[in-house]
């Protein structure tokens, strides 16, 4: 790689999109092209012992790059926005004092935007008092409850969040109890106010959406083959409690009614599979909205000519600059 070249790569560059995209393989080869570090933008990733249900990056895939930000925290341990955007942004000076540009990889929106914008996260600590008021409603009247919630006083918020994503649903009424704010007016705000870095961001997609959901359908079959009800057996006799915050993300917590006997395997699969479906189609709702975001639709493309697309792209836009 000459320096011309060097000197035209942006700052940083981003390469999202939904689950099952080829965003990891697509992101490795890459970084065969370009001289890359690849910073995972994955909310689950960075969870030791959790490896098969998070798609997290194999130990071939990693000895092919360079990754950061992958098994940083155990299940149990604190983790947030906050501490991604503190410890992505170091890292992103690291590498680039290494002469290497960030590849910020991964499909959780706001992972994506902490590094790619000046976003500016309000504080808003975990209020275990308000939490408890709205799991113990959630427990009496169920998670439509809640959603009907944020409905009432963030419609926006509502229609990102899935009616049964308690979680999620809980800390946006915790936001609005603690800042008398909606979680989606900071949002606003935060776009507003934000000064875009030198930064260039791909999405990958397929225009077939039937395509898209039967490969996730296939990739839920594949970690089912490759162990993954017995990884959270696995979390579960650790100690790591069902009612983690990890463990109620996709597949850990459809796997864990499984182990609790609550429900059958065939029942918990198919459910996950539709459940997924529903989390890609509001992952591309999210980063529709982007208008940054060039995408690259992989319907025909091999991961290797996805990522020679990229990097005649990132050549043409530096050129212009």
């Amino acid at each position: 790689m000459n320096q011309d070249t060097l000197s035209r790569l942006p700052a940083r560059i981003a390469l999202v999109g939904p689950t099952a995209a080829s965003k990891t393989a697509v992101a490795i080869a890459l970084s065969k092209q370009l001289p890359l570090e690849l910073i995972s933008a994955d909310s689950m990733q960075v969870y030791r012992h959790m490896d098969i249900g998070t798609a997290k990056p194999t130990s071939e895939e990693q000895a092919a790059a360079r990754f950061h930000l992958i098994d940083v925290v155990n299940p149990d341990e604190s983790w947030t926005l906050s501490d991604f955007q503190r410890e992505g942004t170091l890292k992103c000076e690291e590498i680039a004092a290494r002469n290497n540009t960030p590849l910020i990889v991964g499909g959780t929106g706001l992972y994506s935007r902490a590094l790619t914008e000046d976003l500016r996260i309000p504080i808003t600590p975990p209020n275990e008092e308000l939490r408890e008021k709205w799991r113990k409603i959630s427990e009496e009247f169920g998670t439509h409850t809640l959603y009907a919630a944020v409905l009432g006083i963030d419609p926006e918020a509502a229609a990102r969040i899935h009616i049964n994503d308690a979680k999620r649903l809980i800390r946006v009424l915790e936001v609005f109890e603690y800042q008398g704010r909606t979680i989606s007016e900071l949002h606003a705000e935060n776009r507003d106010h934000a000064e875009k870095q030198d930064v260039l961001l791909f999405g990958l997609n397929f225009a077939d959406r039937d395509l898209l959901y039967s490969r996730i359908n296939k990739r839920v079959e594949v970690m089912m083959e490759q162990g993954f009800l017995r990884e959270v057996e696995e979390l579960l006799a650790s100690g790591y409690s069902p009612e983690l915050n990890p463990m109620q993300s996709l597949g850990y917590r459809h796997l864990s009614q499984v182990l609790l006997g609550n429900m059958k395997l065939d029942d918990a699969v198919d459910l996950l599979k539709r459940d997924t479906r529903h989390f890609a189609r509001r992952q591309l709702i999210w980063f529709r909205a982007d208008q940054r975001i060039r995408w690259i639709e992989m319907d025909s493309l091999t991961t290797e000519e996805a990522a020679e697309n990229i990097c005649s792209v990132i050549m043409e836009a530096r050129s212009e600059k």
